[in-house]
């Protein structure tokens, strides 16, 4: 569980730099006090011991006094009249470096400190926090990598958390699907198995409904087959060239007869005398099969399905569009999630399994295009982005939004 108790130190999320506290503060005089004794010490041993040598070692002291004259003469001062004119300010100097060498290192270490006390606060589950300083150097990279860390597993939570929810729906959804059907054929067997039928006609009737549920049952599990198929990463994309223009006069004359039960007219409209390209022909049937479907089923006053072709540059563009119902904006957005209906009551009779167009989505990414949907008072349409030439590749289920986005 996060542990949502923040310390003092994490109080304030958007400072910047580094407050050390009145410990810190105190071991940085202590560490700066302690170098300057130990220093000041190593200047009088070295002092005392060059002193002792030189006296000990005539050539050398005669060898210091001659310099001392020259220097002397050359830049008319005695100012190197002692040795120790030369050696304090030289002393001097280097004990400033390392006093400051000491006290840096010691402060990277405090800020060290720091960085792993918001580590520790982070990994107690507070994700949402990030470490805020703003330093240099190395420990600025090692701040950005944590924080770069901790977005990027956060991430993965939240992408797992949805997966897991992804399956508890799916798992929530099939067994309603399933269920129902399944409740009413167990019902009418059942009254079929106790002969509680009075007539020849009533038991036509059981097992006609039982027949029927049966094949709605039938058809939920071959949608769910088909989309878990198509979602695979493996999945093989039979590539062939093939003409877009003749595949779709051929669908929209194999739909002919169910439209006019409709009352839809199908028209293909397009300028294209032959518009050849590459595609897995069978995946792109069922594209075409689950819009016409969806037409059918959910353009409620429609008297018009029309599928206009059209190439734009290196990509083929299908708009399949009816004149019924226009498609709420809130239903719009979410048209191509599994087991999504316009028509919520999740009735088999007015809606189908769901699973169509998420499986439409799913063939269409498979070929490197993206599909989006747009709807007003006069059309809903779907419009299908498929690129002419296309090599085999293993599934790419791209996202895209409203506008084709993906």
């Amino acid at each position: 569980m996060p542990n949502n108790s923040v310390p003092p130190q994490h109080a304030q999320e958007k400072r910047k730099r580094i407050t050390l506290t009145s410990k810190e503060i105190s071991e940085l005089l202590a560490e700066g006090i302690v170098t300057v004794i130990l220093l000041l010490l190593l200047n009088v041993a070295i002092v005392v011991v060059l002193s002792a040598v030189i006296e000990n070692s005539t050539s050398l002291n005669n060898a210091i006094w001659d310099t001392k004259e020259t220097l002397r003469l050359n830049l008319g001062t005695n100012f190197f009249r002692s040795g120790r004119n030369l050696i304090i300010p030289l002393f001097l100097i280097l004990d400033i470096a390392v006093l400051y060498w000491r006290l840096i290192r010691r402060y990277r270490q405090m800020q060290l400190r720091h960085i792993i006390s918001e580590l520790h606060y982070i990994a107690n589950g507070n994700y949402d926090h990030r470490i805020p300083f703003e330093l240099r150097g190395d420990l600025s990279r090692v701040v950005t990598s944590i924080n770069g860390l901790v977005d990027s597993t956060v991430a993965a939570i939240e992408d797992e958390r949805k997966i897991e929810q992804s399956k508890d729906e799916l798992i929530t959804n099939v067994s309603h699907d399933i269920r129902t059907p399944l409740t009413s054929i167990i019902g009418y067997l059942g009254l079929i198995e106790d002969g509680q039928y009075h007539s020849q006609e009533d038991l036509l009737k059981y097992t006609h409904t039982a027949y029927v549920k049966a094949k709605q049952m039938k058809s939920l599990v071959e949608d769910l087959f088909e989309y878990t198929k198509v979602r695979q990463p493996t999945v093989p994309v039979n590539m062939v060239s093939f003409d877009m223009v003749q595949l779709v006069e051929q669908l929209a004359a194999d739909f002919e007869l169910e439209a006019s039960r409709k009352g839809l007219e199908i028209q293909v409209v397009t300028e294209e005398k032959q518009l050849l390209m590459d595609g897995d022909t069978e995946k792109i049937v069922r594209v075409f099969n689950n819009l016409f479907t969806n037409a059918f089923k959910y353009g409620k006053g429609a008297t018009q399905l029309v599928i206009e072709l059209k190439k734009v540059g290196t990509e083929a563009v299908i708009v399949v569009k009816n004149n019924g119902a226009e498609i709420p904006k809130h239903a719009l957005d979410s048209l191509f999630d599994r087991f999504y209906r316009v028509e919520e009551s999740r009735n088999q009779t007015t809606g189908g399994t769901g699973l169509g167009l998420a499986i439409t989505q799913s063939i269409v990414a498979l070929h490197g295009g993206y599909i989006y949907a747009k709807s007003n008072p006069k059309w809903t349409s779907f419009i299908i982005h498929l690129p002419l030439t296309r090599n085999p590749k293993p599934a790419e289920l791209a996202k895209v939004d409203e506008n084709g986005k993906i």
